[in-house]
């Protein structure tokens, strides 16, 4: 009873977020960052791991910085949640500025959007549902809080007809939906575990990788469009970019290691926004120790 208290708590103080002037939430955001950064041991020693192998050349001060700031970044993206679940829509429609080659997701055709995990994944989301006249759909895995789950589920949902598929939903109904012409809000470069996942280099560093971009696109005859979502003082900047040219090919491989490839370019840009408390490296290809 108590847990289902907290957490209908937790969406109330959530909601009531959606008030607050951006630049008050941001700055709550900064020391709720730098607290985490502090308090969780664990999660900070996985950053710096990750940190320390995909930049082996940088400083402790370079590292350090980029560590801090991923933290802070995190913490401000969750936060920012109440606003863009909660807030009128002329707010976030405001905050959420949809740049770049929006007519590679104009028309009726097939699209993967390739969507890494930057921190504001979610506000990408939220400004192509709300803003574009498509229906979206993305893949989603169910939150063991209940409360919790249904609070992320209706912000998903918030805007246009977005349609989330559970992961244990099967791969027929997304390629379906895919065919019908409804763009698919993918993120395959977290690591899903070996089973279903290929080695492939990662910033240098071979990493178990989902091959699902490649076999989505095959599977619904569809163009890989990249959408990279920045985190800006004013909000959000979306970037579309052009669909990729000759993909996917009949090499797999060849097709997840150019998707590792253009990801390193994109967090190059914004290396502190990207989600390096993430285990990318848990799985390891025979013979090799973990890392962490």
């Amino acid at each position: 009873m108590l847990g289902i208290l907290a957490s209908h708590a937790g969406v109330w103080f959530m909601r009531s977020l959606a008030w607050m002037p951006l630049s008050w939430l941001r700055g709550l955001g900064w020391l709720l960052g730098r607290t985490l950064y502090l308090v969780a041991r664990s999660r900070r020693r996985v950053a710096w791991v990750n940190l320390r192998l995909c930049f082996p050349d940088w400083s402790d001060a370079q590292l350090k910085a980029v560590a801090v700031g991923t933290f802070v970044h995190f913490a401000q993206a969750w936060l920012d949640r109440g606003w863009l679940w909660h807030a009128a829509p002329a707010v976030t429609a405001r905050r959420l500025q949809i740049v770049g080659a929006l007519d590679a997701l104009a028309g009726e055709s097939p699209v993967v959007i390739f969507a890494p995990h930057f921190v504001g994944l979610d506000a990408g989301w939220t400004a192509l549902t709300q803003q574009l006249p498509r229906q979206f759909t993305t893949i989603y895995t169910n939150q063991a809080n209940q409360v919790v789950d249904q609070w992320i589920l209706r912000g998903r949902q918030r805007f246009g007809r977005a349609r989330l598929f559970g992961r244990v939903a099967g791969v027929k109904s997304i390629v379906a939906a895919l065919r019908a012409g409804e763009p698919l809000y993918l993120l395959p470069d977290m690591n899903f575990g070996p089973e279903e996942s290929i080695y492939v280099p990662f910033c240098g560093v071979m990493a178990a990788t989902v091959p699902s971009l490649s076999r989505f696109s095959k599977l619904g005859r569809a163009s890989v469009v990249p959408v990279v979502t920045r985190m800006t003082r004013s909000g959000y900047q979306v970037e579309v970019m052009p669909a990729w040219r000759d993909f996917p090919t009949d090499d797999v491989v060849a097709d997840t290691s150019r998707m590792n490839h253009c990801l390193e370019g994109y967090i190059e840009t914004m290396p502190d926004q990207y989600y390096w408390v993430h285990k990318r490296f848990k799985s390891r290809p025979a013979g090799e120790a973990p890392v962490y």
